[in-house]
């Protein structure tokens, strides 16, 4: 493939050009990047045609992170001749829970919203983050960075976010149609997005590779930087 391989990096709640950092340094000879900024764009579907509006290239490889994974299927959903490659990261496919579940779901969002209100987006963060790393990282710098970039945003960014997550399309059906060379990936301890959730996407799209890093929550693209840039390398590769 061509040396600038054009990428499009799709970052995930709240995150921004920090979280894929390691990965448009580590490709830098590989791929030209495009990080997405969503703005207060509060559904998918509009991330999704804002991305496809403004990526500059017709045909692009593909990669998100987390929310940003969901964005990507509906990229996809919207426009897959223009994708080349796609990699799905720390994400998942199921709508909202009907009932009970459907409920906490929501009512926890809304909960850290509130105390990003209330007590600024750093307080939030610190509390919220936790459960997005591994163990072993709390309180460490990938966890201040994390912190520094959850804080450069705001609630009304984060309030239009959690619209988007909560009215969420189900991708499942999707799945199948996925046709490109597909990376789906995802940290050994992802707490929100375990490995099981990844061994389905895999599953359900034809041909597509599986890789489970180590030591790693849910924040994989600063966890494990490397890893993941290895893997994006081999990813970019394939025909």
């Amino acid at each position: 493939m061509s040396v600038a391989v054009p990428l499009v990096l799709l970052p995930g709640l709240l995150c921004d050009r920090a979280v894929w950092a390691p990965q448009i340094e580590g490709l830098r000879h590989l791929a030209e990047c495009h990080v997405a900024h969503y703005g207060l764009l509060d559904s998918l579907g509009a991330m999704a045609r804002h991305v496809l509006d403004t990526v500059p290239a017709e045909r692009f490889a593909l990669a998100g992170h987390s929310m940003g994974g969901r964005v990507a299927f509906e990229v996809w959903r919207q426009a897959p001749g223009r994708v080349t490659h796609l990699a799905l990261l720390d994400t998942s496919y199921h709508p909202l829970a009907p009932g009970e579940a459907g409920e906490n779901e929501r009512l926890g969002r809304h909960t850290l919203l509130d105390k990003a209100r209330r007590e600024g987006m750093r307080a939030m963060a610190d509390e919220w983050a936790r459960g997005m790393v591994h163990e072993s990282r709390i309180g460490g710098p990938v966890f201040a960075a994390i912190l520094d970039m959850f804080e450069r945003s705001t609630p009304e960014v984060f309030g239009a976010q959690i619209k988007a997550l909560l009215d969420r399309p189900d991708a499942d059906p999707l799945l199948p149609t996925i046709t490109c060379p597909t990376l789906v990936l995802c940290g050994r301890d992802d707490a929100w997005s375990p490995p099981a959730r990844h061994e389905h996407l895999q599953a359900r799209i034809a041909g597509s590779r599986l890789v489970v890093v180590e030591r790693c929550g849910h924040m994989s693209t600063m966890e494990q930087p490397e890893a993941v840039t290895q893997a994006f390398a081999r990813w970019l590769s394939a025909d």
